[in-house]
């Protein structure tokens, strides 16, 4: 009981600290879209405006995610007795589709300025973005650490990476269009950026439909991980197996391990050694293991559920 207490304290301090850099990342995102839009009308950039609307949907990310974090850390209760982990993943997959829709319309913006260019203030455009870089990869790099094994953590992270990648982009857009005046660069540039945006939020949007279809995790070879269960000693077989996840990192598993007709302290001890391989080898801390005699109920590996 004093581990388990321990665990979640250490949680909540993360989680804590994790809740105070988002706020910081938030404040100045926010702060900086409205310089961005400014700036982005006055030199009449795309790729500002671009960059500005990314951003704002950076404010909206960061504080989904922000959320996400705070109602993780509320208990388990008999209305929700798996906790609120799966809110960080429905963030995650409101995240990943935004950045989807937000790359459509910079592809639809960009096709027009293509058709007709319009003069970009250079000077403007690399002064702002200049600075849009800065402030930019500052608030990506105060939610990076954790991001990689949250993947809340990660679409947020991912949202203002791709500002990164754009403001650096808008930059050297503006550059060269200071000394060759192809105003065409700047569309060129924000399709570079969408093309960058899409490709991001496709690698977040499938592995969040993975989790909430709970799918087995991709890392967990569950053929090899059913026969080295087998292969166990006091193990006869294992049947009715599911494995899924509740967040990336929180992973279940439940089974029927079939052994031979032992006393209960036996079983129990059969039941432990599972869980330390289990917990070892493919990091599912949380298995139910239901202990049966062999013949009791029906041998299939998978539980076909009607």
């Amino acid at each position: 009981m004093h581990n388990h207490s321990h665990a979640h304290s250490h949680f909540g301090d993360l989680a804590n600290q994790t809740t105070r850099r988002l706020s910081i990342s938030l404040g100045l995102t926010a702060l900086f879209v409205i310089v961005e839009v400014i700036a982005g009308i006055f030199s009449n950039s795309l790729a500002l405006l671009t960059d500005a609307a990314h951003n704002f949907t950076d404010v909206i990310a960061l504080g989904l995610s922000w959320y996400a974090l705070r109602i993780a850390m509320k208990p388990a209760h008999a209305g929700k007795t798996f906790g609120y982990h799966r809110v960080g993943i429905l963030v995650a997959l409101i995240n990943s589709t935004t950045l989807i829709v937000i790359a459509i319309g910079i592809f639809y913006e960009a096709w027009q300025r293509f058709l007709s260019p319009p003069e970009v203030d250079a000077t403007i455009l690399i002064s702002v973005g200049t600075v849009a870089f800065i402030i930019n990869l500052v608030t990506a790099l105060l939610i990076k650490k954790g991001s990689e094994h949250d993947l809340n953590l990660r679409s947020a992270f991912l949202h203002l990476m791709g500002d990164v990648m754009s403001t650096l982009g808008a930059v050297i857009a503006g550059v060269l269009i200071l000394f060759t005046k192809w105003n065409w660069l700047d569309p060129l540039v924000s399709v570079l950026i969408g093309v960058f945006i899409l490709w991001s939020a496709w690698g977040i949007l499938r592995q969040t439909i993975h989790i909430l279809l709970e799918s087995a995790p991709e890392n967990v070879n569950i053929p090899h991980m059913v026969a080295e269960l087998r292969t166990m000693q006091g193990v006869r077989d294992i049947h009715d197996l599911h494995v899924w996840s509740i967040s990336e990192n929180l992973r279940m598993l439940s089974a029927h391990v079939v052994i031979d007709n032992i006393s209960i302290g036996e079983g129990v001890s059969i039941q432990h050694n599972i869980n330390e391989l289990l917990a070892h080898n493919y990091n599912i801390q949380h298995a139910t293991l239901q202990l049966e005699c062999e013949g009791c109920h029906s041998s299939e590996l998978f539980c076909q559920i009607q």
